[in-house]
């Protein structure tokens, strides 16, 4: 048995605290919210984000980050707009072993990895991003899933992958944190897209189409960024890709149809709370620029988050652009 502390008790925090649990470690849910930790110790569960699921009452739940002390793993379960935040506050500690990220994002405006912004603020701790197609619906479930533990160090990796596997929960190792952290951030803004099909009430073949082209453009800028092509194909890739681009469960797909029934973006958000690709989409954007690589999806879904460009035109826009081979 290991203790094991999650930073954020949202669905994905609680979710991954209850698979380490039936793992049999020790484990310890902390929020900044004196509030939602006294009701989540009163109820045990959160009836919004995970319906019908109860936390064991010997998961403690806490407000004090001192509790990471002498964790084998502190795991980051916040939004990416708060990864800077908490990971300046663990860095108050010592000894809470190795940092486990579950956000997917980057860092608006310094377009920093989330894995870089963690190291900057603890410049001697190992750390893994743990990511892939993951609803923590399902998770939270038992149902099974697969991910990948990435990191420049392999053995903080496998450390985590043996620590947080059980029959329920699969996880390989990658040394790509590059390539699995851009595919688990970029994912999210094809997945906004997707969510503007259905909105739209467009086909299934329209949706094949914007996922496979999406796909390629997450590929090409993460090539340009220093990733392994291959990572693209894997779970972090086209897994997560998928899943988060056909799921109920996926807020990002959520945000995309209302934005694509009419519904202005502002409106939008407020419904359904955090949309991770909303923020990404803009960082995207601005990557594209720097690395010069073309991203005609990215490039439109700025436009219309960004720009107010009609929805209407984006479809005609994407579809008439200038002729190419596909493998370009």
């Amino acid at each position: 048995m290991a203790k094991i502390t999650v930073l954020g008790s949202g669905g994905w925090g609680m979710a991954l605290g209850l698979s380490a649990y039936n793992c049999g470690h020790n484990v310890t849910l902390w929020s900044p919210f004196e509030k939602e930790v006294e009701l989540l110790n009163t109820t045990r569960t959160n009836e919004k984000l995970l319906k019908g699921i109860f936390l064991p009452e010997d998961i403690k739940i806490t407000s004090d980050m001192s509790s990471v002390e002498n964790s084998l793993l502190t795991v980051i379960a916040v939004p990416s707009t708060a990864v800077r935040s908490v990971a300046k506050q663990l860095s108050a500690f010592k000894n809470f072993g190795i940092i486990v990220g579950l956000s997917k994002g980057l860092e608006d405006g310094t377009y920093k990895r989330l894995s870089e912004v963690i190291s900057e603020e603890n410049p001697d701790s190992s750390v893994v991003i743990l990511s892939g197609p993951s609803h923590a619906e399902e998770v939270a479930r038992k149902i099974p899933t697969s991910l990948v533990a990435a990191s420049r160090s392999l053995t903080a990796a496998s450390i985590v992958q043996d620590e947080l596997s059980n029959e329920f929960l699969r996880i390989y190792t990658s040394d790509d944190i590059v390539g699995v952290e851009l595919g688990g951030a970029l994912k999210n803004v094809i997945a906004i897209c997707a969510g503007i099909c259905d909105g739209l009430n467009l086909g299934d073949n329209s949706k094949a189409a914007l996922i496979t082209r999406g796909l390629a453009e997450m590929s090409k800028l993460g090539v340009k960024m220093g990733a392994n092509e291959r990572t693209f194909a894997g779970l972090s890739g086209i897994g997560d890709l998928v899943v988060t681009c056909t799921s109920v469960h996926s807020r990002n797909n959520r945000f995309g149809n209302l934005v694509g029934s009419g519904v202005d973006i502002k409106t939008a958000l407020e419904r359904v709370g955090t949309v991770e690709g909303y923020y990404a989409c803009k960082t995207a954007y601005s990557l594209a620029k720097k690395y010069n690589v073309t991203m005609p999806i990215v490039e439109v879904c700025y436009g219309v988050l960004y720009e107010n460009k009609p929805i209407s035109n984006v479809v005609k826009e994407l579809m008439l652009r200038p002729k190419q081979a596909e493998n370009r």
